[in-house]
């Protein structure tokens, strides 16, 4: 892979389909890992006053509410995402053996699944005070 002389990043692949949708899903991922991150920074410091959010306050605010649950939830999955897309592109772009790299997608995507998984559990089964 050939970097721009441009702006030194990664040009966009011209091999299969999954590597230009991956190429695609990984700024597209970045983005909304931008806005999110930047409300959820927003929300938790300008919206509401920091000073008041105790452990109680959000179990009992933020986590009655389904929204703030999906807003959690998709916060973490994005940057999981991201961040796993990310380093797949590390593995692919510095391993050349083979077998090696194969190896090591395996136990990245086996990881992948692994906090997703967990990441959902967390937020679903966090009880809910009334």
């Amino acid at each position: 892979m050939d970097l721009s002389p441009v702006s030194r990043a990664r040009r966009r692949p011209r091999g299969s389909r999954k590597e230009v949708f991956i190429w695609y899903l990984m700024r597209i991922t970045g983005v909304a890992l931008f806005v999110i991150a930047l409300a959820h920074f927003s929300i938790n410091h300008f919206v509401f006053d920091p000073a008041h959010q105790t452990a109680e306050w959000i179990i009992e605010q933020r986590w009655n509410q389904v929204f703030w649950r999906a807003f959690a939830w998709l916060l973490l999955m994005t940057a999981l995402f991201h961040a796993f897309l990310g380093a797949r592109t590390v593995v692919l772009d510095y391993l050349h053996r083979p077998r090696l790299r194969t190896g090591v997608l395996w136990v990245l995507y086996v990881l992948a699944v692994l906090l997703f998984v967990l990441g959902t559990d967390v937020i679903i089964s966090i009880p809910a005070r009334g």
